[in-house]
């Protein structure tokens, strides 16, 4: 009985979040993707030979100050609970390197945001409230390949799981912000990478 329980459960939340949007970015030209707002950070589509969807990628290439958070946020949708991911490869950055994932966007203040640095090694799990930055959860020791990983969070009412490639590796609770709001991605000071197949589902 409990095993037919949990798969009804497992169903009914698969079927709320089955309206998948995704974004690869090859029929964008060169420049800012469509359907994005720029909030901080220089964001441009590019082809990129090494791109998990060919022929291109969406580059983050600003060196901004170190207090500055680089970020692209999708004009629509705004979900609550959702199943985001996105592809990425940390290309350089002496400051801060890798990227992230933003989710629940109000303004540039006020979101979550996970995200890995492969210069410490480090992933971390944060919400900006009123431009102010604290942690939730994190791990260290996450020592990745140079190349293609993908960032993948889930979030159901006050849960938050978080993964990199198809691994858990935090989880959280937290009701800072209870209401649907936009997605994005987030790279930090002058951290340079790619990403692609920008994917998520919800409600």
């Amino acid at each position: 009985m409990r095993s037919i329980i949990l798969l009804c459960a497992a169903l009914t939340l698969s079927h709320a979040m089955a309206e998948e949007k995704v974004w690869n970015f090859d029929a964008d030209k060169d420049g800012p993707p469509a359907g994005f707002a720029i909030e901080a950070g220089t964001w441009a589509v590019k082809p990129d030979e090494s791109a998990p969807s060919k022929p291109n990628v969406l580059a983050q290439t600003a060196k901004s100050d170190n207090s500055v958070f680089n970020m692209l946020v999708a004009t629509e949708p705004a979900l609550k609970d959702l199943d985001l991911s996105v592809r990425f490869k940390a290309l350089s950055g002496e400051t801060d390197q890798g990227g992230g994932l933003v989710w629940r966007f109000k303004d540039a203040k006020n979101y979550y945001v996970a995200r890995y640095n492969p210069l410490e090694f480090n992933y971390r799990l944060y919400h900006i409230l009123d431009g102010k930055r604290t942690q939730l959860q994190g791990v260290n020791k996450i020592a990745l390949e140079p190349g293609w990983h993908t960032l993948r969070v889930t979030m159901v009412g006050e849960k938050i799981e978080c993964f990199i490639d198809d691994k858990k590796h935090l989880e959280a609770t937290d009701a800072t912000f209870k209401e649907a709001g936009k997605i994005g991605l987030w790279t930090k000071a002058d951290a340079q990478t790619l990403f692609d197949e920008l994917k998520v589902s919800g409600k």
